[in-house]
């Protein structure tokens, strides 16, 4: 099917060049209009949506062609706005490897999406041109339809528009050099704190004025209307008998891909938050749901919380699914650098300084287990510096040109470094509510019944 989805990329010609704080005052500004914006990443990163989601309060999903390959059109769909903003990653065609594959050029080209990038010009003039045109003709389709200069006085920009002569693309405005505090610089992992909510809200209103003042928004805004229709296919998403998963949500515990939730809701599970920092036992859930996030910087007060720590290996001992990622991962293994944590695992977590594994990883199972049948293969990313003493090896993970075990995963529980996507193989949510059914209700009728309505 089609759908009329206006949606425009906003990218950048590198990493460091201004794009994300271009990106989000363009968002904050569209949305003081009164605009419905729906926001987007490319790639796997779930802390920029978490935090357009709750610094920018505008729903935020990932673009991500390794996860969702054909899927990717309907998550855009299922997600879209009245206006659509998707931020590139990296440089603009930066992929996997020195490919274009999997970067903000190729969600552009599988989205059919018109594109906007941005160009840090601080300290050129007639060179800006070169980059601009260098961009454009790099490939024949190159879906760029304008540039936004970043750290340029107004007398350069006016120069730099008056000698391009491109009319394939156009100069939507540009961002003088911005004072040190209104820079969105990366912090640990992307972490905002409480006290620090405030303080960037502040900072969005500031580059959302300067937008109004310096960027063709109007123009932006025609550009996305002008995106051709979407096409799209929709999965078919059995539904089941309703459950509750509690969901782990709190600071220490808040990297989800929303798209996961999403599909796990649609397939009729009712999401329910609990916090291992501050509650003293789990709400009445039928599967336990534990992300990554933090947990090494609140590694103190999780080990203090006896009872929420004793909670999780009740549920566990009574055969409660529990699904772990990452931060999670760690939480419930015995020890997190000298501290106590839930000990439903026996591993040891520890600083490595360094990052262990980082990038894309493809799993394949060695059996059955929670979420997966043996042979099932699910993409997912990683990012830590910690290393577990315990890693499992129910799954084997392939990573460019490593091959390793992971995952420590039984018929109610699964638990391990990777972030798994659910788009990568639909059949993953089915296979985690399908146990839960069977926990809760016995009817071992529905592993066969669900098998046969695969998700096509």
């Amino acid at each position: 099917m089609e759908k009329n989805l206006p949606r425009l990329l906003i990218s950048g010609t590198n990493s460091g060049c201004g794009k994300t704080t271009i990106f989000c005052s363009v968002l904050q500004a569209l949305k003081n209009r009164r605009l419905n914006v729906a926001a987007f990443k490319c790639g796997p990163d779930y802390i920029d949506p978490m935090f357009h989601a709750e610094i920018l309060q505008a729903p935020s999903s990932n673009l991500d062609p390794y996860f969702c390959a054909d899927w990717l059109p309907y998550v855009m769909a299922e997600n879209a706005g009245e206006v659509s903003l998707a931020e590139g990653a990296m440089g603009y065609y930066d992929g996997l490897g020195f490919t274009s594959e999997y970067s903000a050029y190729d969600v552009a080209c599988r989205l059919n999406m018109p594109t906007v990038l941005v160009i840090d010009a601080k300290g050129s003039a007639n060179s800006v041109l070169a980059i601009m045109q260098g961009f454009l003709n790099f490939k024949k389709k190159s879906r760029i339809c304008g540039f936004i200069l970043n750290r340029v006085t107004e007398k350069t920009y006016r120069g730099i528009c008056a000698n391009w002569k491109d009319k394939r693309a156009k100069v939507y405005g540009y961002f003088p050099s911005l004072p040190v505090n209104y820079v969105l610089e990366s912090r640990h992992l992307g972490l905002v704190t409480t006290a620090e909510v405030l303080c960037i809200r502040e900072m969005m209103q500031y580059l959302a004025e300067q937008a109004e003042k310096t960027i063709d928004l109007d123009g932006l805004v025609d550009l996305a209307q002008g995106a051709k229709p979407l096409s799209c296919k929709i999965p078919r998403i059995p539904k089941l008998e309703p459950i509750r998963i509690a969901v782990a949500k709190d600071e220490a515990f808040c990297f989800y891909y929303k798209e996961n939730l999403t599909l796990l809701e649609k397939m009729g599970a009712e999401i329910v938050n609990f916090s291992p920092l501050h509650d003293i036992g789990l709400p009445k859930a039928d599967c336990i749901y534990l992300g990554g996030g933090y947990p090494e910087l609140y590694k103190d007060v999780l080990s203090g919380n006896a009872l929420m720590k004793e909670s999780l290996r009740k549920a566990a001992q009574n055969r409660i699914p529990i699904f772990a990622e990452c931060g999670g991962f760690m939480y419930l293994s015995r020890i997190l650098e000298g501290k106590e944590m839930a000990a439903v695992l026996s591993g040891e977590c520890t600083n490595k300084n360094k990052p262990v594994r980082f990038g894309y990883v493809e799993l394949e199972a060695k059996r059955d287990c929670l979420i997966a049948e043996k042979g099932d293969k699910l993409r997912a990313h990683e990012f830590h510096y910690y290393d577990c003493t315990q890693n499992g090896n129910a799954f084997s993970a392939k990573r460019k040109d490593e091959t390793y075990d992971c995952e420590i995963a039984g018929e109610y529980f699964a638990a391990g470094f990777p972030h798994i996507h659910f788009f990568s193989n639909l059949h993953c949510a089915g296979a985690i509510l399908q146990t839960v059914s069977e926990t809760k209700e016995g009817a071992k009728w529905i592993r066969w019944k669900l098998k046969k309505r695969a998700f096509r």
